[in-house]
């Protein structure tokens, strides 16, 4: 089983889980940018952070076999906070980088007025570089979140069908679908999605721009949730072609509207006497 996992958060994970994903068929992920627990109070610490998911993982996941993208944006939360917000003006340099195959996360945190200011931003930022977008509808109001995240979409000079409405449930997927978008759900162990109910879901609305992800962050999380959904969908009867267009072929169609996703790995680097990085040369 190959699994592409197109949301999850390596920053805070370890170098044994790449391994574990690894030997459980993870080849390609993407690691959209996100609110990191402690707040930032300057752009500045945004770009080091830019930078990191641009260079170091990338790097780090490939000495695990792994192909890592990334997606870009001022997340939701800190959407709210004027310190952070003029980082939109250094995003467009960014986005024009080859690692980068979405404008992310987006979205909605608490439905505030500087929310929907950044999301219609950073939508036109998808536009103008050619990227689909990535969008968090919220964990609160999680419909109402959904249709105003509808509107400004349908406002935007973004195709729905260039972006990825996710953190999906059973409440949200059926407008999510209707307004024409991709879908995505975050399979968590204990909230948001859990793997019976991502199978139900698949069941009842199709495998069709269905993503499943693991989304991974800081808090109780598990970076092998995508293969379970895999598993539990074949013991449920589905096909193992119907695995492969969930936790594959519909993540590299998605990524791939980017023009930018390289699923073929450099020749990790040799490291000197084991060490986990690089330390310069001879």
């Amino acid at each position: 089983m190959r699994v592409f996992d197109p949301h999850i958060h390596m920053t805070s994970r370890t170098t044994d889980d790449y391994q574990a994903m690894y030997d459980a068929g993870v080849r390609a992920l993407v690691e959209p940018s996100f609110w990191l627990g402690q707040p930032r109070t300057s752009p500045a610490s945004f770009l080091d952070y830019f930078d990191s998911l641009l260079g170091w993982e990338p790097f780090r996941a490939a000495q695990y076999g792994i192909a890592h993208h990334c997606a870009l944006a001022l997340n939701p939360k800190e959407a709210n906070d004027p310190r952070c917000t003029p980082v939109l003006d250094a995003l467009p340099r960014y986005l024009a980088k080859d690692g980068v195959v979405a404008v992310g996360e987006v979205g909605y945190d608490s439905l505030t007025p500087a929310e929907d200011a950044a999301l219609a931003a950073q939508l036109q930022l998808a536009a103008d570089h050619g990227l689909p977008a990535l969008v968090h509808t919220p964990h609160r109001d999680k419909l109402t979140g959904l249709r105003r995240t509808i509107d400004v979409v349908r406002e935007s000079a973004l195709a729905p069908d260039r972006v990825l409405l996710d953190h999906l449930n059973e409440t949200t997927v059926k407008e999510a679908a209707d307004s024409g978008a991709w879908l995505g759900f975050s399979v968590y162990p204990d909230t948001k999605m859990d793997v019976d109910r991502m199978v139900a879901i698949l069941r009842n609305h199709g495998t069709i721009r269905v993503l499943v992800n693991s989304a991974a962050d800081w808090g109780r999380s598990d970076p092998l949730k995508t293969r379970a959904v895999g598993d539990a969908m074949l013991a449920a009867g589905f096909t193992d072609d119907d695995v492969d267009q969930v936790l594959w072929r519909n993540p590299v169609a998605f990524y791939g509207l980017s023009g930018r996703l390289r699923l073929d790995l450099p020749t990790p680097q040799v490291l000197h006497e084991g060490n986990s990085l690089l330390r310069g040369g001879e």
